[in-house]
């Protein structure tokens, strides 16, 4: 890798604006190969980014969740093909949409072909998607509902559909295992791994190393300052704070095979299994959200790209000119625009963190596309 092209291209896309911060961490299997910040955490204080800031990573809590849920799979404590009702009763309720009408907003529903399970759930495919990637469920989820009483857009098992279902997830595992998600959690993956900085809430000594919110619009970036109390929902789809540090971590424990210091926190086949496609011929697609939505279509390489237990799986075809990640590489983002990728082949993992909306800015995908194609250049 080339480290100082890295630290510079990093500290030029800042300066040219493409982003008002930008963390980058690097690591193979036993080390940090880099780590570096450029830009502000806080705009209006003139903070100056670190490289222990905090971000929102949103939906990069996904695989740290299904993580969590294999670990109880590991312990004979739920199964993949169980019904995801016997673990949370609120799903037997769950419909499949068939009909709505556009002028009054009325729809009809009837009972799934068969009950949405705890493998729907970790691949998308129960049919349970966010509201704010379809028109007929932002008018139908109105914020009144219970989750469950929203519809399905399809049967389970039917196609990959983005959507909270790793939220259901996250209730699933708190329930079995009796403990809050972020207890469990920071009991069985942050503590072992060292995640120092990562949880669902943001202790009163760290608050001064999160990083401020942007909203990018025609006249540039907006800041929001940060809340007093920097606390989520605690959901397993979304709301953990965490460092490009801490994440680099998390993705040590594919890179070695689920062993950490010599010891193993999970086994080898778990997490073969969630870096292996598990949807079939299945294609995630590409996603478009509503108009006023606060996302760019995507994720990139949707169209060809196939999905395992928390993951994004890259498929051929690659670049054209094949540099970057390797086929079999697994992948996520979050809302704010944080990115991953664990390189299997390569053996290293690389986050590129940024924290402003909407997601998938064309200047946060250059970064990001700039990022990759430096990581794999020779030094």
């Amino acid at each position: 890798m080339n480290e100082p092209g890295l630290r510079d291209f990093i500290d030029g896309a800042v300066a040219r604006g493409l982003a008002p911060a930008v963390a980058v961490g690097v690591v193979d299997a036993d080390r940090v190969v880099c780590l570096h910040a450029a830009g502000a955490r806080d705009a209006a204080a003139a903070a100056a980014l670190g490289p222990d800031a905090i971000f929102r990573i949103a939906s990069m809590t996904k695989p740290i969740t299904s993580l969590a849920a294999m670990m109880l799979v590991e312990d004979n404590a739920i199964g993949l093909d169980d019904p995801a009702s016997r673990y949370l009763p609120e799903l037997g309720r769950l419909r499949v949409l068939t009909t709505f009408d556009e002028a009054d907003g009325t729809w009809e529903s009837r009972p799934p072909k068969r009950a949405v399970t705890i493998r729907d759930l970790l691949t998308h495919t129960s049919g349970i998607a966010y509201s704010f990637l379809d028109p007929r469920l932002a008018r139908i989820d109105d914020g009144k509902r219970s989750r469950a009483d929203v519809p399905l857009l399809h049967d389970p098992g039917e196609r990959f559909s983005y959507g909270p279902g790793t939220a259901f997830l996250g209730s699933i595992v708190a329930n079995v295992s009796g403990e809050p998600l972020d207890d469990l959690c920071r009991a069985r993956i942050f503590e072992p791994l060292r995640m120092t900085d990562t949880g669902y809430g943001v202790p009163a000594g760290k608050r001064d190393r999160v990083v401020t919110q942007q909203t990018h619009d025609a006249s540039g970036f907006v800041e929001h300052p940060n809340a007093p109390a920097l606390a989520s929902r605690g959901r397993g789809d979304d709301g953990l704070f965490s460092t490009a540090a801490d994440y680099g971590r998390f993705m040590q424990l594919f890179l070695n095979g689920g062993m950490v210091s010599g010891a193993r926190l999970v086994k080898e086949a778990t997490l073969r299994a969630m870096t292996s496609n598990q949807i079939g011929a299945t294609r995630i697609g590409l996603h478009s959200a509503v108009p006023g939505a606060i996302a760019r279509p995507f994720p990139l390489g949707g169209d060809k790209d196939a999905f395992g237990f928390g993951f994004q799986i890259e498929t051929p075809p690659l670049r054209a000119d094949g540099s970057g990640r390797s086929v079999g590489s697994v992948s996520w983002s979050g809302i704010f625009n944080t990115y991953f990728w664990i390189d299997l082949h390569n053996r290293i993992g690389v986050a590129v963190l940024m924290q402003f909306l909407p997601a998938h800015d064309a200047g946060a995908i250059e970064i990001l596309e700039g990022v990759e194609k430096i990581v794999y250049e020779p030094s």
